[in-house]
């Protein structure tokens, strides 16, 4: 209740004290947090999927606060500090933790150094853009939530990671390259009801959901790997559901 009571007395602005409505977006950004110290907990007990499952769930608490921020209009630069720790936390510390009790404690110094430096490349790239316009295009780089998810869906997937620390060493170091480079990757911020290509989104859905029915726990490996190539191949998913203009505007006759 005391905690409740601060949140409350503090202030967005000097003239405008926080309200409850404020607090709304930051408790779904706890949930996100709380999902990965959890998934943290459960690597060290050798919990390696479970974990995994744990940073989806905080993916999936990420999406809402910002959503609940915009639904409300009550975003602030607190709230947005508080994310960029979270996203540090879930996304940066707890892949590079799983992938590292998994099977990069078998690489020794190099593997915690490979550890160390995954989650360098997310607090760098979190850093650039806070720093940054928020960008209304695709991403520069790749984000952290696919990179982490990346690691994990192959553990997800079954793989013996465990058995090619060599292999996911190197796969780690390159996801960390991705994340901080300039090179585009889709973002769906632009993608509204009018503006969607309703056919091509519907593709799209039915491709995702028949990818899981027929692989199943590989699903996630494969469609994060297509999100990774696409960015390497300038292909920009956002455009390709949007409605294009010069076929779709009405015509003047």
């Amino acid at each position: 209740m005391r905690f409740l009571r601060f949140l409350l007395s503090l202030r967005v602005r000097k003239d405008s004290p926080i309200t409850f409505r404020h607090i709304i977006p930051s408790m779904f950004t706890s949930g996100h947090l709380f999902c990965g110290m959890f998934s943290i907990i459960l690597a060290f007990n050798g919990r390696f999927v479970p974990a995994a499952w744990m940073v989806i769930f905080a993916l999936v608490f990420d999406i809402l606060d910002g959503r609940m921020a915009r639904i409300l209009k009550c975003g602030s630069q607190f709230g947005q500090e508080y994310d960029s720790l979270s996203d540090l936390i879930s996304f940066g510390v707890a892949p590079a933790v799983i992938m590292y009790a998994a099977t990069l404690k078998n690489f020794g110094i190099a593997g915690v150094i490979v550890t160390s430096f995954f989650t360098l490349c997310v607090a760098l790239r979190l850093a650039r853009y806070n720093v940054m316009k928020a960008p209304t295009g695709p991403y520069h780089g790749l984000p952290c939530p696919p990179a982490g998810l990346f690691l994990l869906s192959l553990i997800m997937a079954g793989l013996p990671v465990e058995s090619f620390p060599a292999p996911i060493s190197l796969a780690t170091v390159i996801i960390g390259f991705l994340m901080l480079s300039g090179i585009p990757y889709s973002s769906v911020k632009k993608l509204t009801k009018a503006s969607a290509n309703k056919k091509r989104c519907f593709l799209l859905l039915g491709g995702i959901s028949l990818t899981f029915v027929l692989l199943q726990e590989k699903a996630f490996m494969v469609l994060l790997s297509v999100y990774l190539v696409s960015g390497l191949l300038r292909f920009d998913w956002e455009e390709w559901m949007m409605l294009l203009h010069t076929e779709d505007a009405p015509r003047n006759v």
